[in-house]
């Protein structure tokens, strides 16, 4: 169990690396920037990891390496379009905010994998809440309030602490050691993008909130 979790926590964590690496990389060209974000083609970046969740990330269908590839390809989307942040928020800003959802991530795992009490509750919660805030964020594209933007971003927060305390919970309860070495590998990509989502979610709903502009 130690061995899986720990395998599941490193790829997370490999896949925010890489989100940072590439969003540096793409931040500091200004031709790259123009070219990814400078126009219609940004929505489509900014899409696409969903498009992936939902059509690229079927582990009953794809193979380990296959999930690994979509892994690795939607946290390269998410650095390209975290890019623009380095235009609009100060470095210590940035810096304030990664750290902030780093010691929030890293509580709530540890709530997750050490409490006696079942968080089902806490993740159905958790999950309706996010589809709530998908709701009021496409309302609020036209609406335009800062007001609802800011109350967006308390309630993702909040439904994704949740959800990272539930996830680790249920990652813990449906390890066996008996499963076959390809199924668990197939279960920690899954538990490492869930795990992914959320903190990326903290942390941009925490530099919404905390934030300082440029």
């Amino acid at each position: 169990l130690k061995a899986h979790m720990q395998r599941i926590y490193n790829r997370m964590t490999m896949g925010v690396l890489v989100t940072a690496l590439v969003s540096l990389f793409v931040a500091s060209s200004p031709a790259l920037m123009t070219a990814l974000l400078g126009g219609p083609q940004a929505y489509v970046i900014m899409l696409a990891p969903l498009a992936i969740v939902f059509f690229g990330f079927n582990p009953t269908k794809m193979s380990a390496k296959g999930m690994s590839v979509s892994f690795f390809l939607l946290s390269a989307l998410y650095g390209i379009s975290f890019a623009s942040i380095f235009a609009l928020f100060t470095g210590e800003s940035i810096a304030s905010a990664f750290f902030i959802a780093t010691a929030m991530f890293a509580g709530l795992s540890i709530v997750g994998y050490t409490t006696k009490k079942d968080l089902s509750g806490v993740g159905s919660f958790a999950i309706m809440g996010i589809w709530g805030v998908l709701i009021l964020g496409l309302i609020n594209i036209f609406v335009g309030s800062t007001l609802m933007g800011n109350m967006i971003s308390v309630v993702s927060i909040i439904a994704f602490a949740g959800l990272t305390a539930w996830e680790t919970q249920r990652m813990k309860e449906i390890y066996s050691p008996r499963a076959d070495a390809e199924i668990l590998s197939r279960m920690s990509w899954l538990a490492a993008l869930n795990l992914y989502i959320s903190f990326v979610a903290m942390f941009q709903n925490i530099l919404h909130l905390m934030g300082n502009r440029q």
